[in-house]
């Protein structure tokens, strides 16, 4: 989340005046995330949340995610649920940008992460995957091979100013990952983008998943190796494998995962790698001016790419195919 658009005390309570929420409190902007500006909105009814979808949130995909996370929370998965004005309208206008307003989430993001997260995440993302199973409405990955070369492209002459050798790295890992990329694999509407200040806890307890911007259509075990990548590493760098042993068992138990599904990890986490990679050097390169919230290290994921690469097998992450539950259950 991030403010890039700042909104008016007139224009706010007017905006607000839409709804039945009573009066406007207090809002005030959240300084996380990347791509839209964001508000911790409190009236005299409760906490919300406001978002302004920026330039980057193409109008037409607004009704796929406002309708997802119906969806899930009507499946009962904790998350955002769109509200909806006194026309029965959730989507609207706000400063020239199409904005909304969400039910607040309680809970906090884990700023450490540990094994027993990682679990809890297994778990959540499984049933996430099952409750969009009947979801109807569709949108294809925007960001996958396609949109990693059209990435690239926007980046290559200046990526050797973030690290030198990352142009050629990059244009060779991109015609592997084409190569390599695997196909047939079990589909379905995945998150995307499950990092962890995208998942809150209550003390111990997972309590819920945000952020559906980057939802869409793709291979289900994509998802399980952007987590990987997101919540497996350490501050160092270093692979944790018991994180990473956790949170798979944790999703078989409730989705299982076929052996052609468990046998393209390494290259979908390699693929996981190159994706933020790109999204976070196109960000640095292209960083706006007056921005509240500084781009994410592109490097970060250029050491986890690194990392993939040196793997041939789930035998390189400590896993196998038998994998055993948690606490040995």
């Amino acid at each position: 989340m991030a403010v890039y658009t700042e909104v008016s005390d007139e224009d706010l309570n007017a905006f607000v005046a839409q709804y039945d929420l009573g009066a406007v409190v207090s809002c005030k902007g959240i300084a996380e995330g990347v791509e839209n500006s964001n508000f911790l909105l409190v009236t005299d009814r409760g906490p919300y949340i406001l978002t302004l979808y920026e330039k980057r949130t193409r109008r037409e995909d607004l009704p796929f995610f406002l309708g997802l996370m119906e969806h899930l929370a009507a499946k009962g998965i904790a998350c955002p649920l769109p509200v909806a004005g006194r026309d029965g309208q959730a989507l609207r206008e706000l400063c020239g940008r199409p904005a909304v307003i969400v039910t607040f989430l309680a809970g906090m993001w884990p700023r450490r992460i540990l094994p027993q997260h990682c679990a809890q995440l297994g778990t959540a993302l499984a049933r996430l995957h099952l409750a969009v199973a009947d979801f109807t409405m569709r949108r294809p990955n925007a960001l996958s091979l396609g949109g990693w070369k059209e990435l690239y492209g926007k980046c290559a002459a200046r990526a050797d100013e973030v690290a030198p050798g990352l142009r050629e790295t990059l244009e060779t890992e991109l015609a592997a990952l084409e190569a390599h990329w695997p196909a047939g694999l079990p589909s379905g509407v995945i998150h995307a983008d499950l990092f962890p200040d995208n998942v809150f806890f209550r003390g111990e307890e997972l309590s819920g998943l945000i952020d559906f911007y980057f939802a869409c259509n793709d291979f289900l075990v994509y998802d399980v190796a952007i987590c990987i990548n997101a919540w497996c590493f350490e501050i160092d760098g270093s692979f944790n494998a018991t994180k990473a042993r956790l949170l798979l068992a944790s999703y078989r138990k409730v989705r299982p995962l076929s052996r052609a599904e468990l046998v393209s990890l390494p290259w979908l986490c390699r693929g996981s790698a190159v994706r933020f990679l790109l999204t976070r050097l196109y960000d640095w390169l292209n960083h706006p001016p007056g921005a509240f919230v500084r781009p994410k290290d592109p490097l970060e994921y250029l050491r986890k790419l690194r990392f993939h690469q040196t793997v041939r097998g789930l035998g390189d992450y400590f896993l196998d195919e038998d994998t055993p539950s948690p606490a040995g259950s």
